[in-house]
C-alpha cells in the first residue's frame, strides 16, 4: 500500500443495504464529525478531487478492505451534499471476493465503509486533530472495522430489501453450485 495513502472508516450501525441485486449506497464520510483518529472532514473537501476524476473520465475504486489487488465493484455515483460524501454502486458478485462481500452484507456480518485518500490541505483543529479541507480521493472500501462510527448507509424499505436479499442469496447459491460442478 502507498505510504502516502490515508484511510478513514465510516461505520453503519445497521447492515449496508443491498438493493437491485448487489447495489449498495450510503455515506462513506460525514462532514464536521471527529473520527476515532481525531480528524474531521470539512464540507467541500472532496469537490476538487471529484471534479478532477470527472474531467479525466476516471472513477473512484471500490475495494475490499483497502486492498488494491481486490476490486469488488464500481461506484456509479459519488457526490458531496450537506451531510457528507454519498456513494452508490454495484458489487460485482461474479468475482469471488465480490460474491463473498455481498453474502456478508446480506447476512449482516459486514457494515462498514472506508475512504482511501491523500490529504492535500488541512488545518489543526482546537481539539488537537486535523480539519481535512481538501482530499485527493482514491477509493472507497467495504470494511469490517470503520473509523467513523456515526456514518450510515441509507436503509432501504424492509420488504424490498428482504426480497432483494433473498434473490441475491439464491443467485449466489446457484453460482456456487455451478462453479463446483464445473470444477469436478
Amino acid at each position: 500500500m502507498d505510504p502516502h495513502l490515508e484511510v478513514k472508516f465510516a461505520n453503519s450501525p445497521a447492515p449496508i443495504t443491498l438493493t437491485e441485486g448487489a447495489r449498495i449506497e450510503g455515506y462513506a464520510s460525514r462532514f464536521n464529525e471527529v473520527d476515532q483518529g481525531g480528524d474531521q472532514v470539512m464540507p467541500g473537501a472532496y469537490a476538487a478531487a471529484l471534479e478532477r476524476l470527472k474531467t479525466q473520465g476516471r472513477r473512484v475504486k471500490m475495494l475490499w478492505q483497502h486492498d488494491p489487488s481486490q476490486p469488488i465493484g464500481v461506484w456509479d455515483n459519488l457526490h458531496e451534499d450537506a451531510t457528507g460524501l454519498y456513494v452508490s454502486g454495484r458489487i460485482l458478485t461474479e468475482t469471488r471476493q465480490g460474491g463473498e462481500a455481498a453474502a456478508l452484507i446480506a447476512a449482516g456480518a459486514l457494515d462498514g465503509l472506508s475512504i482511501g485518500y491523500r490529504t492535500t490541505k488541512s488545518a489543526r483543529s482546537d481539539t488537537g486533530g486535523r480539519q481535512l479541507l481538501e482530499l485527493d480521493l482514491w477509493e472507497v472500501s467495504l470494511v469490517t472495522f470503520p473509523m467513523l462510527p456515526t456514518a450510515r448507509v441509507t436503509p432501504g424499505q424492509k420488504s424490498e430489501r428482504t426480497e432483494n436479499l433473498h434473490a441475491l442469496a439464491q443467485a449466489l447459491r446457484q453460482a456456487t453450485q455451478q462453479l463446483q460442478c464445473e470444477t469436478l
